[in-house]
């Protein structure tokens, strides 16, 4: 299975900036980067990064660089969150809404989407023919087809559970909205809000080697349970279930057979 992780924002896009001044950037970069050693050490995956130093990648950019380049099976954006008041907190999970561009599951996914999409507007890319209705019907289009969406609701939803064992959620459900970076057909695609960096007690933990690497691992469970529950065809986890299967066939003929 080949996982690209994307750290969010890079260069001149900072990102959030924190309670105390950190940069989302180097967050994201940092837990990308141990999310990615973890995936190097497991059977059945090989993973990338979009971004492996401080630079600016255009949303559409990143989600080629997973699909074009590294043919991609999954593709997991790591982001903090942002809010105007200290007091939010909890991660999140997103994937893409079915419904288009503008129609999200909360006003609170709406929101995220919007900011996240920004980004391209820092990096002086002009994004605004990504949002024409006709490519995105067609892309979305694709996407139902290929079940995408629907396994990255999934594969989110395994992320959540494993998340709500390390931190306080702010949403307990897999939130849809229409993500820029989340826009690439034949890849099960999600976006993680790790914390809310803008929150004094997030920011510290998200900050911290310790708390990056445990992040890191949540995620990688949550992808390694969505894996083996929903094994991608011609792939290690694939090949694993048949074998089981096969040994369980074997088993009861015998009994049978007793």
């Amino acid at each position: 299975v080949v996982v690209v992780v994307d750290a969010g924002h890079g260069g001149e896009d900072s990102g959030a900036i924190g309670a105390t001044g950190h940069y989302e950037k180097h967050v994201t970069l940092a837990i990308a980067k141990k999310l990615v050693d973890i995936l190097r050490k497991q059977e059945g995956f090989k993973a990338y990064l979009t971004r492996d130093g401080d630079y600016f990648i255009p949303l559409q950019e990143r989600r080629k660089i997973a699909r074009n380049r590294y043919k991609a099976d999954i593709f997991i954006s790591i982001h903090a969150d942002a809010a105007l008041s200290p007091l939010a907190k909890g991660a999140s999970v997103f994937a893409l809404s079915r419904k288009g561009a503008n129609v999200a599951t909360s006003r609170f996914a709406q929101a995220i989407a919007d900011r996240e999409n920004k980004s391209d507007l820092i990096g002086g890319v002009d994004n605004s023919s990504f949002g024409k209705d006709s490519q995105l019907t067609n892309i979305l289009a694709d996407m139902v087809v290929e079940g995408a969406m629907t396994h990255g609701i999934n594969m989110g939803a395994e992320i959540l559970q494993e998340l709500e064992d390390i931190t306080k959620l702010h949403s307990k459900r897999v939130e849809q909205a229409g993500f820029a970076v989340l826009k690439e057909a034949g890849m099960i695609s999600v976006l993680v809000e790790t914390g809310f960096i803008t929150n004094a007690d997030e920011e510290k933990r998200l900050t911290d080697s310790n708390y990056q690497q445990q992040m890191a691992q949540t995620i990688f469970d949550g992808v390694h349970r969505f894996v083996n529950k929903y094994p991608i065809s011609q792939t290690y986890f694939a090949w694993n279930k048949e074998q089981r299967n096969r040994k369980v066939k074997k088993q009861a003929l015998a009994e049978v057979g007793a």
